[in-house]
């Protein structure tokens, strides 16, 4: 059977190989950028970027592929006590490997659609819930400048009531009960070299960046 990590992740390209009867080995990667370090350039830098993706994201890999290995093996030796230990480790790193592989893809250069506004009903669906996009922006900042310390700012959707809401989750906590549309880095290495402890600059910058086509992709789905 599939292991409780398995099942969350099986929609977000991890790959599983059949380990025994009773587990599933979940082997994830790193993906790759659909643009070059330096494209967000000057609102998020080459260094920055580099960082983040190689070093950060990969750290957030290998760390669920080892505690997915040692849940595996403790399935084997039906050791419950180790399932339950290894859930910190699984939800931390696999909530980082899902929260950064979209941040990517919420992310575009200039001349590729970065910071175009949202157009057709998620433009519609922002105006209507938040007054104007200018609104919804500075309400979503605030939300993000206010997460303390490590975290994630949201726009999700919630299909019980077919809004939009902006939502925070701590640490590499991946959202849930709403479906991820938009998803904002706050954690101090997603900013700091280049904008040091100022988070409401990044977060001022980081629009000029935000692929809304990726968004609207989403919403357009998750309806």
């Amino acid at each position: 059977m599939l292991s409780i990590a398995a099942r969350s992740f099986k929609s977000t390209g991890f790959k599983p190989v059949l380990g025994s009867l009773t587990a599933v080995r979940t082997k994830v990667t790193l993906p790759d950028l659909p643009y070059e370090y330096g494209a967000l350039e000057p609102y998020i830098n080459t260094e920055i970027m580099k960082l983040h993706h190689a070093k950060h994201h990969q750290a957030y890999v290998n760390g669920f592929n080892a505690a997915e290995e040692k849940l595996q093996n403790s399935f084997q030796a039906n050791d419950l006590t180790a399932q339950i230990a290894l859930q910190n480790a699984i939800k931390f790193n696999g909530g980082g490997h899902i929260n950064h592989s979209l941040f990517w893809q919420n992310l575009a250069p200039k001349g590729q659609g970065g910071g175009e506004l949202p157009k057709g009903a998620l433009s519609s669906a922002i105006e209507g819930q938040f007054g104007s996009f200018d609104k919804f922006v500075e309400k979503f900042n605030a939300a993000a400048a206010g997460v303390q310390g490590s975290g994630w700012a949201w726009l999700g959707y919630n299909k019980e009531s077919k809004r939009l809401e902006i939502a925070t989750t701590p640490n590499q906590d991946p959202l849930l009960g709403l479906v991820p549309l938009l998803g904002v880095d706050v954690w101090e290495h997603a900013y700091y070299l280049q904008y040091k402890n100022v988070r409401p600059d990044y977060l001022k910058a980081i629009w000029e960046v935000i692929n809304w086509k990726t968004v609207a992709e989403r919403f357009a789905k998750a309806q």
